[in-house]
């Protein structure tokens, strides 16, 4: 690769959560909850609708945006991996010299050495020694998240909490550190552990929800890892005659064995005492890996943070009177849309007015009058969504929809997030034997009637 690379930068804000990376044609897309592309980039450049809706939606109910030519943007590492292949895109694409050394090089395999390096990035540790030798500037504190776990711990006799994580424990010990104790460097302590009943650092999730893998226990001052007999520590067969150990410690003792690393969720419902899925409440920020898996695979109830919806909501009331006002010319523009209808039906032959006809005569000219303000009615319209879409986002709009539609990551989220929230420390608002109960679903039948009535049918949502 060309060495202008190193002098790419990044635009934090550029991408969002919920895109999807066509690697074979070197696209971004924002997908509907029907699977409709209503929004692509070829790199950084804008696709026209009719070039858009030629590659994508003449057979989109036959796209498969989990199959291996898609990838999707997921995860907040994710924001910065689309742009760099953007930017890579724009690059074999442009007239440059040094484009001629990506010339060889397909959009697939631009991404595939994309993913390779920042694999490698992962894999070397240096991504983690940057956070760890400065946490304070990459991990925001949360003051309501030890509050939160308190009172978890401490209601009708104290909830099991447990951290599962794919980190392994010496990064997960600097991150806890900083979360909790606000600790960083030489002050770090194991102290944060006395909000979980159980840790499980390298899980390997999505993983973790199927197979079973082998659990080892983790010596917290070392990090050193033994064997464990689903849990239980196992003694050396050459010291079996010396040292007695119980089969498996308790959970609130402080010497027992809470930190583990590996296993599968069965390691965990065993440890906890856990019979059914639906008694677990799972918190996490990555909708395929944490939410989809875990609702899917084992039946846990499952609540995804999604960071970006304290300002889609604050920007959301922000734009009520901007909404009202896109509502509002809908009906206006589905009203004059029956009565255009209406009028093209009347005009044909054999139907009420005959050709010649004074009615024929002013049928037509009623017609041209409603087709002109069809027209300016559409542009205003159109320039109406255009502004509410750019107060969200310049580029993509609103996280969760994509024009009147929900969009496919809002899709997933109804449909495996029995919560969301942008905070899981939202949660200190309200009690914890709160019960939970699911919307009201609502047919588009009865969406008007509720609504006249004075109910709201949106559901509540806490920031």
């Amino acid at each position: 690769y060309p060495e202008v690379l190193r002098t790419f930068t990044f635009s934090w804000d550029y991408m969002m959560k919920g895109l999807v990376i066509d690697k074979t044609r070197g696209n971004v897309l924002k997908v509907d909850r029907h699977n409709y592309v209503k929004l692509a980039y070829h790199g950084f450049r804008p696709m026209e609708a009719h070039e858009r809706k030629a590659m994508y939606n003449t057979n989109y109910q036959s796209l498969n945006f989990d199959s291996e030519d898609f990838s999707l943007v997921d995860t907040l590492f994710s924001l910065a991996e689309a742009y760099l292949f953007c930017q890579l895109v724009e690059l074999k694409d442009s007239d440059k010299e040094e484009a001629k050394a990506l010339s060889t090089k397909s959009y697939t395999q631009l991404y595939r050495d994309l993913r390779t390096a920042v694999d490698m990035c992962h894999r070397d540790g240096s991504l983690k020694k940057s956070v760890a030798a400065n946490p304070e500037i990459y991990i925001h504190q949360d003051p309501h998240l030890k509050h939160m776990l308190e009172m978890a711990r401490t209601s009708n006799g104290g909830r099991r909490l447990f951290l599962a994580t794919n980190s392994l424990w010496d990064y997960t010990n600097v991150v806890m550190n900083y979360l909790l104790d606000g600790k960083t460097g030489a002050d770090k302590s194991t102290d944060w552990l006395r909000y979980f009943d159980v840790v499980v650092v390298g899980c390997g999730k999505p993983n973790f929800f199927g197979s079973s893998g082998q659990l080892f226990h983790v010596d917290v001052k070392t990090g050193h890892l033994t064997n464990t007999d689903n849990g239980a520590p196992i003694v050396p067969v050459d010291e079996a005659d010396k040292v007695e150990l119980p089969l498996q410690q308790g959970l609130d003792e402080p010497e027992g064995p809470r930190v583990f690393q590996g296993g599968s969720y069965r390691d965990l419902h065993r440890m906890l005492g856990v019979s059914s899925g639906d008694q677990v409440l799972y918190v996490g920020d990555h909708i395929y890996g944490d939410i989809v898996k875990a609702k899917r695979m084992i039946g846990w109830r499952t609540m995804l943070v999604v960071p970006e919806l304290s300002l889609e909501l604050e920007l959301q009331e922000q734009s009520m009177g901007l909404q009202a006002e896109i509502r509002a010319l809908r009906r206006e523009r589905d009203a004059l849309d029956d009565e255009i209808q209406r009028h093209e039906w009347a005009l044909q032959p054999g139907h009420v007015t005959a050709p010649g006809t004074q009615a024929h005569a002013e049928t037509l000219a009623v017609l041209t009058r409603l087709k002109i303000r069809q027209i300016q009615l559409k542009a205003q319209h159109s320039q109406q969504l255009q502004t509410l879409h750019a107060k969200h986002h310049p580029i993509w709009g609103q996280i969760l929809k994509t024009g009147y539609q929900n969009s496919r990551f809002a899709h997933q989220v109804e449909r495996f997030a029995c919560l969301y929230t942008s905070h899981v420390s939202n949660l200190a608002f309200y009690s914890p034997n709160k019960t939970w109960q699911g919307r009201l679903d609502l047919c588009a039948h009865e969406l008007d009637s509720v609504v006249e009535g004075g109910g709201d049918s949106r559901p509540p949502a806490a920031r």
